[in-house]
């Protein structure tokens, strides 16, 4: 099942040539993984609430290579160009099935809900 890397970042101009250093090379780190770029560089449009930075999504073929690309040596040799320069968050999301129902999944948290307050 689809797995994805979320980074939400927070840059500060001027970039340090580290952060452009990185950019230049993430892609050879994510492709023996499978992972391709799906938002990348480009400014929200902020539709609720505030917002300050970007986000960046990362598609992998499932968990597994997610968690190898981000543990690799090619990334961990490159990912401090970013984290040391761009304060933010990254997390790695499993994906839903293609029969994913969330008005079931919403039923299933409404009941767990209510049987662990009556509990």
């Amino acid at each position: 099942m689809t797995a994805y890397a979320l980074a939400h970042l927070r840059p500060q101009p001027p970039l340090h040539d580290d952060v452009f250093t990185y950019i230049e090379r993430i892609q050879d780190t994510m492709d023996p993984f499978g992972g391709r770029f799906l938002v990348h560089g480009t400014d929200p449009e902020v539709m609720e609430g505030p917002f300050e930075g970007g986000y960046v999504l990362i598609e992998f073929p499932d968990m597994e290579n997610a968690r190898a690309w981000f543990a690799s040596d090619a990334y961990q040799a490159i990912v401090r160009m970013r984290t040391d320069n761009i304060p933010g968050t990254a997390v790695l999301l499993q994906g839903v099935p293609p029969d994913y129902d969330a008005a079931a999944t919403g039923r299933a948290m409404r009941a767990a809900q209510a049987a662990a307050q009556a509990g």
